[in-house]
């Protein structure tokens, strides 16, 4: 088995089929997306793929290690995750061509109007974990 990050994108990739942002859905919209994201989970717990996942909110701070004394915090100016980064899911599968598979799918969670996204997700190997494309 082998450990892949699939990362939802606020933005910085290409734009989606259904790229009405989330802070334009209907609350029904909203709440049709997340239990979409929530049974997509509940599916792969049951055939033992799921690690985790958890979507972010867009708040968040830069800290770094300067020393003794309180850590220095910034809100900027660097490009930051909370401006990118909306969630992630963490699957362990069998093979590259599995996570490519659920990636697929879970690209199709609904959006505005209920239809699907169809976003673009990062697909990202755990550090060390070997990965074999056969495309």
């Amino acid at each position: 088995m082998a450990k892949y990050l699939l990362l939802k994108h606020y933005r910085g990739a290409p734009a989606a089929v259904n790229d009405a942002p989330m802070d334009q859905w209907t609350p029904e919209e909203v709440t049709a997306h997340i239990q979409y994201m929530r049974d997509f989970a509940t599916r792969l717990q049951s055939t033992g793929e799921y690690v985790g996942e958890q979507a972010l909110s867009p708040e968040g701070t830069f800290v770094r290690y300067d020393g003794e004394g309180r850590p220095p915090v910034t809100d900027g100016p660097f490009a930051e995750t909370k401006d990118l980064v909306a969630g992630w899911m963490v699957i362990d599968v069998e093979t590259y061509e599995r996570a490519i598979e659920l990636a697929g799918e879970l690209s199709a969670a609904p959006g505005a109007g209920g239809k699907p996204i169809h976003e673009w997700l990062e697909v990202r190997p755990a550090y060390g974990e070997q990965t074999t494309a056969t495309e």
